[in-house]
């Protein structure tokens, strides 16, 4: 485009001088594997790998807020200036200018994303400060915007601090948290489909935190949503960024804006081609071209929420540069378009803590095995004792700590939650050997608390619901006439952000029942995804075991070779052409 057609653009977390993106401102025999088998590797468990110490979180606050403070602040990643554009606007950026004072009770879910990098020199001149808003979704995971996240190593020189609204205050000992809590970032996930040279794609990044948050966490809202968007309907963006257009100066306590949802038209009128309809939305009255009169996120607040109804309806992406722009409108990404990627690392079922769903496998003797995804394969594995008392077992996080668990139930039908990281057990229940089966795909009723179905042998089905601390609500009957299906399933399988529920009929047809997000009326119309030839001794659902963001399928044919059926998320083609992961998986009776 000609520089005459181009709007300054910045991606609302900018900086100081440079505007450009990020948010700186401011025993028995065992299967063979793939291949020729990889030696198994030392469990990553959570309580072995090295956490940044109390002295480097305070440090890498402390270089960050120093640099915002002192307007050094870069911003991340570089941006190359388009040919044609104005010098010094070639970027996307924001911040909250217009709002009013939040306090931690109303927005408990709100965290601060603090980078710093030295680059190991005493040399302060390459020293790197960002910050980003970002909101807790689960006790160890927060949402963020991927502009924040891209081309940095969250991990090595992140600290993210909940708990409080006011920024921290550099100290000679390191930084004043004002009664925050600050933690590491163990993991960083960044949507698949995100473009950062224009924004695109999902701008959209989970963090997977050390230690998980004693605070209430922020639903996503669910696909499909319309309400949300609706024009003209409330919504409230939070965030510590820029207040004025004047300075760089960001807020020292969190502040908050409600700003009507505009619909697509309205917001690709304004910014022509750069605004990408499904990608994202818009909010916010017009720019009056000043502070006075304009309410608007800003440099700061790039990763914060916009919530609609106690729901994350989007996040702060960009806007206009200095935010202020007669007319302008503030960009969110479009969290109902994206909700299926982004649960999928809020809910996973990964025993070692790589972003990728694993396998539980015990052998007739008693023997049990964790094997851990490698992607399109399992590339090792780690015995964990004798497991001979148990019949089933299921992956799932009950509590939603950010901790894998088990639900395993004993050959006298006692329903147990495990916790392997703790070594505790406790019982859900008695008389759960009446059930032909169990599965956990997710959350069934969208309160975000993993539920349970339960096949009866009379050929019932039944929703339990979860409530979130390892125990589950009155069940709710499904329907009748479930005998004959062999059930599976583990996450979303339609692409809808919904999980579902697979099963396979006695003439060996596959079929997907997709999940309505509500207690009652659990399934919409089920799809066939398969016509014949699904005859597997075994079915394992433990979710996204490629690391793709869709639910997978693992079966086992007679002959004891065990398929990967990668997810495409698609409820017509509901996988890609299986892959074979190794044989000789007869020696396993109990997998999951």
């Amino acid at each position: 485009m000609t520089s005459a057609q181009w709007r300054a653009r910045t991606v609302l977390p900018a900086a100081a001088a440079a505007l450009a993106l990020s948010g700186a401102m401011l025993g028995a025999a065992v299967p063979a594997q793939a291949a020729d088998g990889v030696p198994a590797p030392a469990k990553q468990g959570a309580g072995e790998v090295q956490a940044p110490s109390k002295a480097d979180l305070l440090e890498r606050v402390r270089g960050s807020v120093a640099d915002v403070n002192d307007g050094e602040a870069d911003t991340s990643p570089a941006r190359e200036q388009e040919a044609g554009e104005p010098a010094g606007s070639g970027a996307k950026e924001s911040y909250i200018i217009g709002g009013t004072p939040a306090t931690i009770t109303e927005a408990p879910w709100m965290v601060q994303l603090h980078y710093y990098d030295d680059k190991g020199t005493a040399d302060e001149a390459d020293d790197e400060g960002y910050f980003c808003g970002g909101s807790l979704v689960a006790p160890n995971k927060v949402l963020t915007a991927a502009h924040c996240v891209y081309g940095l190593n969250w991990a090595d020189n992140g600290a993210v601090v909940a708990g409080t609204n006011q920024m921290p205050t550099v100290t000679d000992s390191g930084a004043d948290l004002h009664g925050g809590r600050a933690t590491g970032i163990y993991r960083q996930w960044l949507s698949p489909t995100y473009d950062d040279a224009t924004l695109t794609g999902g701008d959209l990044a989970v963090l997977t935190l050390f230690d998980p948050m004693p605070y209430k966490t922020l639903q996503l809202t669910q696909s499909g949503d319309t309400v949300s968007y609706k024009p003209g309907t409330p919504a409230t963006v939070y965030g510590w960024g820029r207040t004025s257009s004047t300075h760089q100066d960001g807020a020292q306590t969190l502040q908050k804006a409600v700003v009507p949802m505009r619909d697509d038209a309205t917001c690709s009128a304004y910014f022509q081609g750069d605004f990408v309809p499904g990608q994202m939305t818009c909010a916010g009255n017009p720019a009056s071209g000043q502070d006075a009169g304009t309410v608007s996120p800003c440099n700061g607040d790039s990763g914060g929420p916009l919530v609609v109804g106690g729901r994350v309806a989007g996040v702060v992406s960009w806007g206009v540069q200095d935010c202020v722009e007669k007319g302008a409108y503030g960009v969110y990404a479009k969290t109902g378009t994206y909700v299926g990627q982004v649960n999928a690392r809020i809910d996973d079922t990964d025993l070692d803590f790589d972003g990728r769903a694993d396998l539980f496998a015990r052998t007739s003797a008693g023997d049990a095995w964790e094997y851990y995804s490698r992607g399109t394969g399992l590339g090792g594995r780690v015995y964990q004792g004798d497991w001979s008392g148990f019949d089933l077992v299921r992956q799932t996080d009950l509590d939603r700590d950010g901790y894998p668990d088990y639900l395993r139930r004993t050959t006298g039908g006692t329903l147990q939650w495990f916790r392997p990281y703790t070594d505790q057990a406790t019982s859900v229940g008695s008389g759960w050997g009446a059930m032909k089966n169990i599965v956990v795909p997710g959350d069934m009723t969208g309160d975000a608390l993993p539920d349970l179905l339960a096949q009866d042998k009379s050929g019932y089905l039944w929703l339990y619901p979860g409530r979130g601390n390892g125990t589950f609500g009155s069940r709710v009957s499904v329907g009748s006439g479930w005998g004959v299906m062999t059930l599976a399933g583990r996450g979303d399988y339609t692409g809808d952000g919904k999980p579902d529920m697979l099963a396979r009929d006695t003439a060996g047809r596959l079929w997907v029942y997709p999940g309505r997000g509500t207690a009652t009326a659990t399934f919409t119309n089920r799809v066939l995804a398969g016509t014949s030839g699904w005859n597997f001794t075994a079915y394992v659902a433990t979710g996204d075991i490629s690391g793709d963001g869709k639910a997978d399928l693992l079966a086992r044919d007679s002959a004891g070779v065990l398929w990967l059926y990668q997810g495409r998320g698609s409820s017509a083609a509901p996988f890609v052409p299986r892959v074979k992961i190794g044989s000789g998986w007869n020696a396993f009776n109990v997998l999951g």
